[in-house]
């Protein structure tokens, strides 16, 4: 072939395009030889074209073709013709044409694939796919996938669109180090031994929280950065060692404008890459609302089963499991004046839930710390049978009317001494319903919300002291700064959290920017000067400089993109994550280095093996 390089891709071509002499670039996706007559699908990241050598081609061209083998990679040049009506494929972006190859270069061969890269589904429909450190070993072939092709691209026009609005509204991309002090942010560090500096070491960020504060300090009050951050934290399926966040931030700004330009990004975002219609405001919730009714901070509100308080239920039986839900012992949560006994009701689920499934239900209640799961159905008389039943007969009709129950409704029951771990766990119980019961309003498919007003300060117990529950440059709301130190326990903060169908997608604050306020905040949570001096001293030095108000948040951009893909993990839209062991199967990361290297760095590394 004279000139190999393409001038089209293999998913531009139409009917309009026939008659066309082209040169495609790609991959052999599969052949079909029918005797003398080969098909061959070739791929590139744009699509797919189907390529036939006919009775038209070269004996050179036909034995070419006949040795294509899967993952090839190979020129065609030939001329775009039009299928015939009968073979015309309506579900390919190509499927009215094909092009009749002339030539064909091989670029390179493949070897026989560890799994394959097409897709494979079952007769039930399912997809077969390779298990994940297959995949992730031989990731460069996974990503020549369809599903990974789409997630990775989607993931660039999220990008783009992000730093298309953001600029559009004023906001300049401001990088921050990635080589920074080791301060106390929650989550342990990722440490780099200085050579320069024996025993010394810069730490990965967490985040750039302190560096955009001092950014606002410097005058330019509207940032953003497309953040890499590090955390050493075990992983989950929305979580790994490395990430990226969408981080923002804003002076002389107040909570409402950070909440609307939040809003009005994530509608830009989804309208230019999904062509998705957000609302124009997101629901809000408190934080005492979001547990008592959902059990969690971040609810799926895709479907709209909340959680009753059932206390009155205590008083109606000897029932001793309901008598602890009414106490309310926990330091932490006496702000709230609520019961600790959580009631479902689960509409028409009665005879759709054995014995056997509410075991299955109890055990979730469980995990969640619950002692367990009471449980009751109405029966198609409307009286209770089932679990609890006897110890609630002939009182149907007062607890059918409180709690809204009807015949054939399955109740269930979590009680605790702990308002929240009944909360929490009758709210894993509900996240589950809603899988089993497939309960998500279809025309709900993205569903955002605020949680807001936030407890400021939590107890530890263990430590019997005072701690934040975000981190301490949270600004707490006014009208509580007379009494911080007098009752930290009904302090609200002033900040907010963004949920996108049951995942937190980005939590963020006002700041504090007056020294005093900031110092008391320390030693409430039992910070001496001296400590907080050492571990942030040169951000509060800054701020008797004249700080301005400003706060700012950080939606998670993996899990953003995870959620936009209907993904279960962030590994499914990260070019090269790690895996749940924070390695890498592919490089063999994280890897020995040479001794040489440990005697550079002033390290001397014991034999783990031996110990």
């Amino acid at each position: 072939m004279e000139n190999s390089k393409r001038t089209v891709t293999c998913g531009e071509l139409t009917k309009a395009d026939v008659g066309k002499k082209v040169v495609l670039n790609g991959w052999v996706s599969r052949t079909r030889d029918l005797g003398g007559l080969v098909f061959i699908r070739l791929r590139d990241r744009y699509g797919i074209t189907q390529v036939m050598v006919g009775d038209n081609a070269s004996d050179e061209v036909k034995k070419i073709a006949a040795s294509l083998k899967s993952e090839y990679c190979i020129a065609v040049e030939g001329v775009v013709a039009a299928r015939a009506e009968k073979d015309v494929n309506k579900d390919m972006a190509t499927g009215e044409i094909e092009v009749e190859a002339c030539d064909i270069e091989i670029f390179t061969t493949s070897q026989e694939l560890p799994f394959s890269i097409e897709e494979v589904r079952q007769k039930d429909g399912t997809l077969v796919v390779a298990n994940e450190d297959l995949r992730l070993k031989y990731r460069y072939l996974d990503l020549r996938r369809e599903p990974m092709q789409h997630n990775i691209i989607l993931r660039s026009a999220v990008t783009f669109a992000t730093r298309e609005f953001l600029t559009s509204k004023g906001f300049l991309e401001i990088e921050t180090p990635t080589f920074i002090k080791s301060t106390p942010e929650g989550a342990r560090d990722y440490l780099v031994p200085s050579r320069v500096h024996p025993g010394k070491f810069y730490s990965l960020p967490q985040s750039p929280q302190l560096y955009k504060q001092l950014l606002m300090v410097s005058g330019f009050d509207k940032y953003f950065q497309i953040a890499r951050c590090y955390r050493d934290e075990d992983a989950r399926g929305d979580r790994q060692p490395e990430f990226t966040q969408i981080d923002m931030e804003m002076s002389f700004t107040n909570r409402e404008e950070v909440l609307d330009t939040t809003e009005e990004l994530m509608r830009h975002i989804f309208k230019k890459t999904l062509n998705y219609e957000l609302p124009v405001h997101f629901d809000r919730i408190s934080w005492d609302d979001a547990f008592d009714l959902y059990g969690s901070d971040k609810p799926d509100l895709r479907f709209d089963m909340k959680m009753q308080d059932a206390a009155f239920m205590a008083d109606l039986s000897d029932f001793n499991a309901f008598k602890a839900g009414g106490a309310n012992a926990d330091k932490n949560i006496e702000r709230h004046k609520r019961s600790g006994l959580k009631a479902l009701v689960v509409k028409n689920a009665a005879d759709k839930y054995s014995r056997k499934h509410i075991e299955a239900l109890e055990a979730v209640a469980k995990i969640n710390h619950a002692k367990g799961l009471a449980w009751m159905k109405v029966d198609a008389e409307g009286k209770f049978e089932g679990g609890i039943s006897k110890f609630f007969a002939g009182k149907e009709a007062e607890i059918c009317s409180r709690l809204g129950a009807e015949k054939n409704d399955l109740l269930l029951f979590v009680s605790d001494e702990k308002w929240q771990t009944a909360c929490v766990a009758l709210g894993a119980v509900r996240k589950q319903l809603g899988k089993d019961l497939n309960l998500y309003n279809p025309k709900d498919e993205f569903h955002f919300a605020w949680i807001i007003d936030f407890p400021y300060f939590a107890w530890n117990e263990e430590e019997n002291h005072w701690e934040t529950e975000h981190h301490m440059f949270t600004l707490p709301q006014k009208k509580y700064w007379d009494t911080l130190e007098s009752d930290p326990g009904s302090v609200k903060g002033d900040l907010y959290d963004l949920v996108l169908n049951g995942y937190e997608l980005a939590s963020g604050s006002m700041r504090i920017n007056d020294p005093a306020l900031q110092e008391r905040i320390f030693e409430i949570v039992g910070y001496s000067r001296e400590r907080a001096e050492k571990a942030f001293g040169f951000l509060v030095q800054a701020f008797k400089f004249g700080a301005p108000p400003h706060g700012g948040i950080a939606p998670g951009l993996d899990r953003l993109i995870m959620l936009m893909c209907h993904e279960e993990s962030i590994h499914e839209v990260i070019a090269f994550p790690k895996n749940n062991l924070a390695a890498s199967p592919m490089d063999e990361c994280p890897s020995a280095v040479d001794e040489q290297q440990l005697k550079d760095l002033h390290i001397n590394c014991y034999d783990v093996e031996k110990d």
